[in-house]
């Protein structure tokens, strides 16, 4: 035996087995707590990661659905908007037709004052030319001994006529 206490590999390997044992006594626990604070750290991480996970999901399918509501209400404002260029576009037509109506109407008549102006214009062109073609035919063929007669003539047709 004092040749394995005298033997330098013996005390090495009693050193090394010392040396392992304070570290276990010693730092184990170290080791051990730190190793389940990472454990419990990653653990809470990954609950965390979870939790916003779904919060973010949470959040997607509220966007969704907002948007599809504006989807909805964009169709909604583009049908009510076609609905009104409709009716605008009736209701232009029809006032376009009732203008037309009434400024036909308005020609016609203007149109009838003038035929009726161009008609009494005529008559009274004849009438003057009628006149005019009577005191010619009178100043050439009626002399002054007939005129008188027709003057006297016609006075006496009157006091006829008066009685």
């Amino acid at each position: 035996m004092d040749e394995l206490f005298s033997n330098a590999e013996f005390w090495v390997a009693v050193a090394f087995f010392i040396f392992v044992g304070i570290i276990l006594k010693f730092g184990y626990r170290r080791v051990v707590d730190g190793l389940d604070a990472r454990s419990e750290r990653i653990k809470n991480e990954l609950d965390e990661a979870r939790s916003l996970r779904e919060e973010a999901q949470a959040l997607l399918a509220r966007y969704q659905r907002k948007q599809r509501d504006a989807l909805k209400e964009a169709e909604e404002i583009v049908e009510h908007a076609k609905n009104e260029a409709a009716r605008a576009s009736a209701e232009a037509e029809a006032k376009l037709q009732e203008t037309i109506k009434r400024r036909t109407e308005m020609a016609v008549e203007k149109i009838a004052r003038a035929e009726a102006q161009a008609l009494e214009d005529v008559r009274n062109t004849a009438v003057d030319v009628a006149v005019e073609a009577a005191r010619s035919l009178i100043e050439k063929n009626l002399d002054q001994k007939k005129a008188a007669s027709l003057v006297e003539d016609s006075i006496a047709d009157i006091e006829n006529k008066l009685h």
